[in-house]
């Protein structure tokens, strides 16, 4: 099992140029749990993501990773512990699966070690996990988009960091392909308790995965905690403007959102 870390942002202000997008947000994030971050289209979600992984350094407050700010941890360090995958990543033209994998392993690599059978090891892993393992010599440009975020999904298990952020690893795939990537990762948590933190667009979704939900309404971190905690009809009015009821979700029993809307159709 992975290690448990203390992993915090204290009072974060985040953004763009001179637009600031995070708003003064606190939070720990559970350690060997699966935590989403929930909210409307441009709430911050993606900045705070990107904020935590180092991308976007905070105008103001801190991040910490077991007590020591991850400004002040050296990157290949850092990559050793937290690994992410972005919401868009750009794909090397011309590059097999089982090369691209192989990438998770450069913060691992040094001048004095090159590539070794735990790096071996550690790709074979990662594809097995995200059931590629058949795709490794297919050119990344020959896949279907979900094979395609499955094979990110493992270049980023290739690093065996303790955390793993993923911003929106969902979108753009049919449901079918959301369902499968969503228990696999659920699958790395529960065998290995890997720390994730996600990113996702889908409330049920959300709410069915997540140990832990953290709400963002413009900004500013307005509710957290577990689902049935978080995922209440005032709140989901609050944070997406949206009037619904929240039942029990069928099969898992976690809160499921119904939107009221104006229109019913009856057969």
């Amino acid at each position: 099992m992975k290690p448990n870390h203390t992993f915090r942002g204290e009072q974060i202000v985040a953004g763009y140029e001179n637009k600031t997008i995070i708003h003064g947000v606190s939070l720990e994030i559970p350690s060997n749990q699966i935590s989403v971050i929930i909210g409307a289209n441009a709430c911050g979600k993606s900045t705070l993501l990107k904020t935590l992984a180092r991308l976007i350094k905070p105008t103001s407050g801190e991040v910490t990773l077991d007590g020591k700010s991850i400004g002040k941890i050296p990157p290949k360090q850092l990559a050793r512990v937290v690994g992410l995958l972005p919401q868009s990543p750009i794909v090397p033209e011309g590059i097999s699966v089982a090369d691209l994998v192989g990438r998770g392993r450069f913060p691992h690599q040094s001048l004095l070690r090159g590539w070794s059978r735990k790096d071996t090891e550690a790709v074979a892993e990662a594809m097995h996990i995200m059931n590629i393992t058949e795709l490794a010599n297919q050119n990344i440009d020959e896949l279907s988009g979900g094979q395609r975020q499955r094979v990110w999904i493992a270049m980023a298990l290739a690093q065996q960091t303790d955390i793993l952020f993923l911003d929106e690893p969902t979108t753009f795939l049919d449901i079918t392909y959301q369902v499968e990537i969503l228990d696999l990762l659920t699958d790395l948590n529960r065998k290995h308790g890997t720390t994730i933190v996600m990113v996702l667009h889908d409330i049920n979704l959300s709410a069915r995965y997540a140990d832990y939900l953290f709400a963002l309404r413009e900004g500013k971190l307005v509710a957290e905690g577990s689902p049935s905690e978080v995922i209440t009809s005032g709140l989901v009015k609050d944070v997406f403007g949206l009037d619904c009821s929240v039942i029990a979700d069928p099969v898992s029993g976690s809160p499921f959102v119904v939107p009221k809307g104006r229109y019913h159709v009856h057969a």
